[in-house]
């Protein structure tokens, strides 16, 4: 039994609304932008340049509210965030299917301001280039024209000169006979550094500075060969958490085209180009590039700049295109330690699920698995069908050497977020017959964080799998107003994980086989399932009434 294919892509937009919510600096109208999945060349799929492997992008229409300009770009969360040299900032999250990107499931857009909290009113004041994330949780934004680095506790808050921070006047200092249009370009934050360059390349003029706890060092960093000869100037740059940064270098020369090219700064060790992308491949003006750091593995995200000129509004001659590019930085993956419960003991998610109605009736049942053991409260009395059937399997033994198998990761929201499948997997021989659905409109209980749902194809079809929200995804939820019958039902929710979520965590962040699953599955099944021990009930059943006197 599996989950709906659709499923993954339900939380996020409510996810997205969760975060505006607290943040009223944020309190923008999150939508649902027009993308168009793009190939980095005609032979589609995990094409390879140099040390990287493209997995996936998307072309963003300009839509509504005129998406362009994107000139810089930082991954948190989850989500990708962004300035545009019209003043503007941005949040993106993208969506993920077997590992490529393939959507942009919603954007977020709001005005930078000044220090007094006001709208920046022209292109001089607003062109903002740059954005970083201090690992204090402050965000860093250059801008060119007016060359300056400003500070913001909260992307939509009022600004805070950055002159104070020695680094961030370091690189303003860089700019001191910079023309107007080629100004800080390019800055990002890790630990224990902070890296920032100008648009220019000139071996008699300093071009970068590099900030740690040795001090600061102006440098220049050349463009590399290959688009070193046709004007390459750095544009962008990110940070892991290791230190090791990423420089991004575009260029454009009429009658070659775009070219962009990504030079690795690693401590204590010289530059290197990790690949040259040029012609034919299929580029644009890539001005923004964040890094992500996931399962061992470095994934480096492009944006280009349509400078407002998009070829969707304004075809013809010298038009651009919105395009997000995900690539894969080639090499022996970090080894990370496995997972433990004790790893999450102290974090949120390791919070117990809270039934809605704690007065209702219940039963406990105790899940022992081989990393630690898992009690849930089985709303018996809110949904006596779903629950019923799920005691019966722990009754009958019919989950006793079965699995946790399936671990859906989904960004946006608090993180992690998602869920945690297992049970019988549709053995034949472990499985009873599917039971009538319960949905949550007619139960009242709600996908909040530990909650239990049946997995199903269809309403009718739920017999044993089961499985585990991680934070809210009320996406689930019974939509008596949708327009497809099957989001109409919704799934059934049946019980709560009343202790035990650090366990729940651990095992939903233990390491995903990347070729196993089919369809919207893959790369969702662990790589060494997790073995459910035993199911047993933990509560006594509730004592039935005295017989009332008989008369004699």
């Amino acid at each position: 039994m599996t989950i709906r294919a659709a499923l993954p892509f339900a939380a996020p937009p409510l996810a997205a609304m969760a975060l505006l919510l607290a943040n009223p600096a944020l309190a923008q109208e999150a939508f649902l932008p027009l993308t168009t999945p793009v190939e980095l060349s005609a032979d589609a799929g995990d094409v390879e340049v140099g040390d990287l492997i493209f997995r996936g992008g998307v072309e963003i229409a300009p839509d509504k509210v005129g998406i362009g300009g994107i000139s810089g770009l930082e991954w948190h969360d989850g989500q990708l965030y962004a300035v545009a040299d019209d003043g503007r900032w941005l949040i993106m999250t993208p969506e993920d299917v077997a590992g490529r990107l393939v959507d942009i499931s919603s954007v977020t857009i709001g005005d930078l301001r000044d220090e007094k909290g006001g709208k920046l009113a022209s292109k001089t004041r607003g062109d903002a280039e740059a954005i970083t994330r201090l690992p204090t949780g402050e965000w860093l934004v250059a801008f060119e024209q007016e060359h300056r680095i400003w500070q913001y506790g909260e992307l939509g808050g009022p600004a805070v000169n950055a002159a104070s921070r020695p680094e961030a006047a370091a690189a303003v200092a860089l700019t001191a006979d910079a023309q107007s249009n080629a100004g800080l370009e390019t800055m990002a934050a890790s630990p224990n550094t902070f890296l920032a360059c100008g648009e220019w390349v000139d071996p008699a003029r300093p071009n970068c500075v590099h900030a740690s706890m040795g001090g600061i060092t102006r440098f220049h960093l050349p463009a590399p060969e290959g688009i070193a000869d046709v004007g390459g100037v750095p544009t962008d740059a990110a940070c892991k958490a290791d230190d090791t940064c990423y420089v991004l270098f575009r260029s454009y020369t009429p009658g070659y085209g775009n070219r962009a090219a990504i030079v690795e700064l690693a401590p204590d060790a010289d530059p290197k180009t990790l690949a040259v992308l040029a012609p034919p491949l299929a580029l644009d003006n890539f001005e923004g590039l964040a890094v992500r750091e996931a399962e061992g593995k470095t994934f480096l995200y492009l944006a280009s700049d349509d400078n407002f000129r998009n070829c969707e509004t304004k075809p013809g001659a010298g038009c651009q295109r919105t395009l997000v590019m995900k690539f894969e930085v080639k090499g022996a993956p970090v080894v990370a330690p496995p997972p433990t419960p004790e790893g999450f003991a102290t974090t949120p998610t390791a919070r117990p699920g809270i039934r809605p109605f704690p007065e209702a009736a219940s039963v406990n049942v105790g899940i022992e698995t081989s990393l630690g053991p898992i009690t849930i409260a089985l709303e018996t009395e809110r949904a006596p069908v779903t629950a019923g059937n799920f005691l019966r399997y722990v009754e009958e033994g019919r989950l006793d050497g079965t699995n946790f198998y399936r671990a859906v990761r989904m960004p946006g929201g608090p993180q992690p977020g998602g869920l945690l499948q297992g049970g019988t997997r549709g053995d034949p021989a472990r499985v009873r017959p599917g039971i009538a659905h319960e949905p949550t409109s007619q139960t009242g209980l709600s996908h909040t964080h530990g909650a239990l749902s049946m997995a199903m194809n269809e309403p009718g079809t739920a017999t044993g799998d089961f499985f585990i929200m991680i934070e809210n995804q009320a996406g689930f939820n019974a939509d008596p107003a949708a327009a497809d019958p099957a989001w109409r039902a919704g799934f059934a929710v049946f019980g709560y994980v009343v202790e035990g979520m650090n366990v729940v965590a651990a095992i939903h962040a233990a390491k995903r086989d990347p070729d196993a699953g089919e369809g919207v599955m893959k790369g969702e099944m662990l790589s060494q399932p997790v073995k459910i021990i035993s199911a047993r009930r933990l509560s006594a059943p509730s004592p039935l009434p005295a017989p009332s006197p008989q008369s004699p």
